[in-house]
């Protein structure tokens, strides 16, 4: 049965993930681990694309599919020692894009303020580095000769996977409270346009509000999904 295929695939997918760093660094080619985890156990990626995870990583993959142990793809990195971000805070201008892209929220600071790094929440997912404008962010190495699952914990593991969770509740509730303001600022504006608007012309005015009506009702149209 089809729903029975699905069933064990989702399942496989879970115990797969269970066996990633939880790093969240993208270079598996795939959003996060979850997303990895998915695309192995339905077979659409390979079981040596986790950088993080090194040899033993897909050594836990393989054994968990049925599949031989292959050499780490080159194509998606290196396996190497735990990395950790470090931001030189003489350079730092407060932009707030490593914030952003940091999976774990292990960077704190506010707008024009100065960031810094939060140690044991950052993964080395090196996803701060590319975002940064001044190129204020460097790597250290965290875990010295210890490189794969042998510079990661399984307790680490677990601290980063419940951030990453808790960063994308996060990042939702975020959005869903910006378009509710966004969504009452343009209610406001429909209900008196004339009042919100320079122009006269009720041609031009009935224009604009055709515009907003349909940016309103395709707001309330995501809201649904």
């Amino acid at each position: 049965m089809p729903e029975a295929g699905a069933a064990r695939t989702a399942a496989l997918a879970e115990r797969l993930l269970d066996a990633l760093p939880q790093t969240q660094c993208t270079r598996c080619g795939y959003p996060d681990c979850a997303a990895y985890a998915r695309a192995v156990a339905a077979g659409e990626a390979a079981i040596n694309q986790c950088p993080p995870g090194g040899a033993e990583g897909i050594a836990r993959l393989a054994a968990l599919t049925g599949q031989p142990v292959i050499p780490l793809s080159p194509d998606h990195g290196e396996e190497g020692p735990r990395s950790l971000a470090v931001i030189d805070e003489a350079w730092c201008i407060g932009c707030t894009l490593c914030l952003k892209a940091c999976p774990t929220d292990a960077i704190v600071g506010g707008n024009k303020r100065m960031h810094t790094v939060i140690e044991p929440y950052c993964t080395g997912c090196e996803l701060c580095i590319p975002v940064c404008p001044v190129d204020c962010i460097s790597l250290e190495n965290a875990s010295g000769e210890r490189t794969g699952w042998a510079a990661w914990s399984v307790r680490e593991a677990e601290q980063a996977r419940a951030r990453y969770a808790f960063h994308r509740q996060r990042q939702a509730r975020d959005g869903a409270e910006q378009a509710a303001r966004l969504e009452a600022k343009a209610a406001a504006k429909l209900a008196d346009l004339p009042a919100h608007s320079r122009h006269t012309d009720p041609a031009v005015l009935e224009q604009k509000r055709r515009i907003i009506e349909a940016a309103l009702a395709k707001a309330r149209e995501r809201r649904k999904t």
